[in-house]
């Protein structure tokens, strides 16, 4: 089998499972979905930063701790 036929295959599987997606145990969810407002956008993404923030903090924390207390 050549690259062009496994290329192939793959693509027919892929599309297969997108097929299938919105009639599964997800459909109801995707469904009910909707795009989120500007504000609510907004939110998810300045909570997402400081998540992100306050886990670099704490990493850094934990890091300046070990070197500092081992030899």
């Amino acid at each position: 089998m050549d690259i062009i036929e496994k290329s192939w295959e793959v693509q027919d599987g892929i599309e297969e499972r997108v097929k299938n997606l919105g009639k599964g145990k997800y459909g109801r969810v995707l469904k009910m979905a909707r795009k989120p407002s500007e504000e609510e956008y907004n939110k998810i993404v300045s909570l997402a930063g400081f998540g992100i923030i306050l886990i670099g903090l704490l990493g850094f924390a934990i890091y300046w701790i070990w070197k500092s207390v081992s030899p």
